[in-house]
């Protein structure tokens, strides 16, 4: 079987004008997690917030696993970061019946504990309100004026929900390396999951991609499924009455698109037409996921970033903006700028 290759995901609001450099100092990438609930104070698991500069979420994990002396399972996170730029965000270690180790014998000039804290449970993935981003895109040269309006374009209407690049690994590797696994590839447990992940991203992605440039990524079509803003909650309504086109226009709720697994995806109509042709089309993809058992779900098609804020200092951007858990800041900056690290 020949290999997949990524393609260039089509644009919301005309392609790039500018283009920049990002990443190119520690501090032009910054990228805060925010919890969706506040620490207890008390229990098994100690809550760290860490900052940290390159170096990946994982690593650090195998780190405060080895220091507290537990297995590497009993760290959790609630996502992963990039190593690339300063990132502040939260690890749980399971300690039942111990004390805290000396967490700051760890600190270094890559590594700094900013709080500690202890809560009763741990810490599950995707349990983040989101994350709060600051960034410098350096170097900018092209049509400034053009990426000023797809700017206000996003703050207005959003973007698309893309699966950023680092979902797919480099050259979609992760995407392939699923295709060897549904074939007979023995992965570890670990590798499995991130190749599982990818081939339903990609699945997702095509499927936003017809929705981006049929123009309904930000519109309901017939057998729509919906997501309320800020939330995992869904519902299908059947009559639209104005309420829902004014419910999409406000941001309240996004259409969606199916993360494909076992079950009933929900839609009907045209959208479930759109979302089967898409899917058929890949039949190692399709039958291997159902046979790995996922669970379908659904994804918002759109991101509508909050407070964003932009400012050109000399040919310098600057961008600051909250994303929703598991949403991209590379999908909103693929929008208005081709960028090189």
């Amino acid at each position: 079987m020949s290999n997949l290759e990524l393609p260039e995901w089509p644009y919301a609001f005309g392609s790039p004008s500018v283009s920049g450099n990002i990443k190119t100092q520690v501090d032009d990438f910054i990228v805060e997690e925010i919890l969706s609930f506040t620490p207890e104070g008390s229990g098994e698991h100690a809550f760290l917030y860490i900052e940290k500069c390159g170096e990946n979420t994982e690593y650090v994990a195998r780190l405060l696993a080895r220091h507290a002396g537990v297995r590497q399972r009993d760290v959790s996170f609630a996502g992963l970061k990039d190593r690339h730029g300063r990132t502040r965000q939260w690890f749980s270690v399971w300690l039942p019946g111990k004390q805290d180790p000396d967490w700051q014998v760890l600190s270094s000039e890559n590594l700094q504990f900013l709080q500690i804290i202890r809560h009763a449970r741990k810490l599950k993935r995707g349990v983040l309100a989101g994350n709060q981003f600051r960034l410098i895109i350096r170097n900018c040269q092209g049509d400034m004026t053009c990426c000023i309006k797809q700017l206000q374009a996003i703050k207005q209407f959003g973007f698309p929900n893309y699966f950023a690049e680092q979902r797919f690994g480099h050259h979609g590797q992760n995407l392939n390396k699923a295709l060897a696994m549904f074939q007979g590839l023995s992965v570890k447990r670990e590798q499995r999951s991130l190749y599982l992940s990818a081939a339903r991203s990609f699945l997702f992605n095509l499927i936003l991609a017809e929705r981006v440039t049929e123009q309904t990524w930000q519109q309901a079509i017939a057998g729509e499924v919906f997501k309320l803003h800020q939330t995992n909650s869904v519902f299908r309504s059947e009559n639209d009455d104005g309420n829902l086109t004014d419910r999409l226009i406000s941001g309240d709720i996004h259409p969606t698109g199916v993360l494909w697994g076992k079950g009933d995806s929900g839609v009907s109509n045209d959208c479930l037409a759109l979302e089967r042709h898409i899917i058929t089309k890949h039949p190692a993809l399709m039958e291997g996921l159902l046979k790995a058992g996922l669970e379908i779900d659904r994804r918002a098609l759109r991101v509508i970033p909050e407070n964003l804020q932009w400012e050109f200092y000399g040919d310098n951007l600057h961008l600051e903006f909250r994303l929703p858990a598991g949403s991209y800041a590379t999908a909103l900056l693929r929008e208005i700028i081709r960028t090189s690290s």
